[in-house]
């Protein structure tokens, strides 16, 4: 038992180190990324259950259904999200970078990358509710309204950074 328990507890070790590095370097955009991920599983796992719902209510509509196709397609769009979040965090390095060299004292910031992981995070939540709606649940219409407010905000919040 011993012998299993040693390379468990490297591995281990290798992770909390990782985690901290990675806590130390992304400061609160590291615990919004992992809420993000976390959402965007729970968004395709509610995509299919709602599409598999749909193709029983309508079994002679091909239409309806889980298709690989769109699967991909989903899985796709949200490989381009964090390729997003990443083109915005290399954008808070550069203007942390360039208003260093140019006198102005800018603390590490997260601006940009911050924005963009709420926004996402909001687009899921939003497509979780309405994947719950597909699926026969009852969504409260203040909930939709109120994560579609919040997008708004963050929308104008990143418009007014001009």
């Amino acid at each position: 038992m011993e012998k299993y328990l040693k390379p468990f507890m490297l591995l281990q070790g290798f992770l909390a180190a990782a985690i901290a590095w990675l806590s130390n370097k992304l400061g609160i955009l590291l615990p919004m990324l992992v809420i993000l991920c976390f959402l965007m599983a729970a968004d395709y796992i509610t995509g299919m259950l709602a599409s598999k719902k749909e193709a029983l209510d309508n079994p002679d509509n091909p239409a309806y259904g889980w298709c690989s196709a769109k699967g991909a397609r989903g899985i796709l769009k949200k490989v381009g999200y964090m390729a997003v979040i990443a083109v915005a965090m290399v954008l808070d390095y550069v203007i942390m970078i360039m208003a260093g060299q140019v006198g102005l004292d800018v603390r590490k910031s997260v601006f940009f990358g911050l924005l963009a992981t709420a926004w996402y995070i909001l687009n899921e939540m939003l497509s979780i509710a309405e994947n719950a709606g597909r699926m026969g649940s009852n969504v409260p219409e203040w909930l939709m309204k109120y994560i579609a407010v919040l997008k708004n905000k963050i929308d104008d919040k990143g418009e007014g950074a001009e």
